[in-house]
């Protein structure tokens, strides 16, 4: 039953949209594959936090102030980096689809490990959130841990999903003009959670 109620719980966390969301649907309106390789970027980190929170890592991060801040700052200015480099994309007009699909799966992929890895919340949040869902009794790290595959289990299912239904509509969003339109809230999108990430306090 708690095994239930933690896939139910993180489908809920995967439907909330956030920094993740953010470089995942802007990675997949240049490709499918670039898409996938940010969400799999993105479970990665997920993965190594989760990891890291069954080993007791995560609280060490918690408790450094200095750490956190580094952390936090790193992350603001990835996702301000990412978002200017949308700007500027929307500006001079967007490479064709099939050579970004070819040249860009790696960065893709970095750029989703990148950015989960860089924000401290994301730690922070999976120390909080995988052991209230570990039953009394039970080996607590091997439990932790499991859980955290799990969670990257559903994160892939429900990105998949919001991926193939961007791809869908690629015939409309691939148009010139959509596709500027779209990076450019994007470039906002990605500086205002920078932003906003480097003013939270802890």
């Amino acid at each position: 039953m708690y095994l239930l109620a933690f896939v139910g719980a993180c489908f809920l966390v995967a439907m909330a949209p956030g920094v993740s969301t953010a470089v995942i649907l802007r990675q997949t309106l240049r490709s499918r594959g670039s898409g996938l390789a940010a969400a799999l970027g993105n479970e990665t980190g997920i993965l190594l936090w989760g990891l890291a929170a069954a080993f007791g890592l995560s609280a060490l991060l918690m408790a450094s102030q200095v750490a956190y801040d580094v952390m936090r700052v790193t992350g603001a200015v990835v996702l301000v980096v990412m978002g200017a480099q949308a700007l500027w994309n929307a500006r001079r007009g967007t490479p064709p689809v099939e050579v970004e699909a070819v040249a860009g799966l790696r960065g893709s992929y970095l750029s989703g490990l990148g950015t989960c890895l860089a924000n401290p919340k994301a730690a922070v949040f999976a120390m909080s959130f995988l052991p209230p869902f570990v039953p009394a009794g039970q080996n607590v790290p091997l439990t932790l841990a499991t859980l955290a595959v799990v969670w990257v289990l559903v994160d892939t299912v429900w990105y998949g999903l919001l991926i193939w239904t961007v791809a869908r509509a690629k015939d409309f969003l691939g148009r010139p003009a959509v596709r500027r339109r779209l990076e450019q809230i994007s470039g906002v999108v990605l500086i205002g959670l920078g932003v906003r990430l480097v003013l939270d306090a802890r």
